[in-house]
C-alpha cells in the first residue's frame, strides 16, 4: 500500500455509517457533533483473536480515561456483527464495535491494504488507530501498530 492512500494529521477524516454489534447504525459525524466529541477510532483485523482481544481489552480498561479526556472509542473490524456480539459479550466490551465486511471505510482510511505479515506481503487489515476531533479532523494517524502496549502509547500521545 502507498504512502498516498493513508491520512495524515490535519486530513478531514471520511465519515461513515457503520452497523455495531447490537445492530444500530453509528455515523461519525453524530458520534462527534453529541457535545463536540473526538474519537479516538482504531481498526483491528478480527475479533476474538490473540492481539485483538489484548487491544480491546486494554482499550476496555482504560475506557474511563479516554471518556473523562471527552473522547469516545470506536473499533472496526471486517467481522459480521453476530460475531461482534459474542466477542462484546464474551470480554465485557462497553464501547461500540462496529462492522466493515466491505472494508470500504478501512481503505477510504488506508486501514486495509498489502501488509508484511511474518515476512510475507499479504492484503488485509493494517492495524491502526486514529484521533479524530469534533470537526472530523484526523489529529493523529497511526499505522502499523502493535497490540500490546498500543493504547497505553495512545494515552501518552494524548497526554492522558
Amino acid at each position: 500500500m502507498s504512502e498516498a492512500t493513508r491520512l495524515n494529521t490535519g486530513d478531514t477524516a471520511p465519515d461513515f455509517t457503520l452497523d455495531s454489534a447490537d445492530g444500530s447504525p453509528v455515523t461519525l459525524s453524530k458520534v462527534v457533533a453529541d457535545g463536540g466529541k473526538r474519537v479516538v477510532l482504531y481498526f483491528y483485523p478480527a475479533a476474538m483473536t490473540p492481539g485483538c482481544t489484548t487491544e480491546a481489552c486494554d482499550f476496555r480498561d482504560n475506557l474511563r480515561d479516554f471518556e473523562d479526556a471527552g473522547l469516545t472509542v470506536l473499533g472496526i473490524s471486517p467481522d459480521t456483527t453476530d460475531k461482534l456480539a459474542q466477542f462484546r459479550d464474551k470480554e465485557g466490551l462497553t464501547f461500540p464495535l462496529l462492522a466493515d465486511p466491505d472494508k470500504e471505510v478501512m481503505r477510504s482510511y488506508g486501514a486495509f491494504g498489502e501488509k508484511n505479515n511474518y515476512g510475507k506481503i499479504v492484503e488485509g487489515v493494517i492495524r491502526s488507530t486514529f484521533v479524530v476531533g469534533a470537526d472530523l479532523t484526523v489529529e493523529k494517524a497511526l499505522y502499523n501498530v502493535k497490540a500490546t502496549g498500543h493504547v497505553d502509547r495512545v494515552k501518552r500521545d494524548l497526554g492522558l
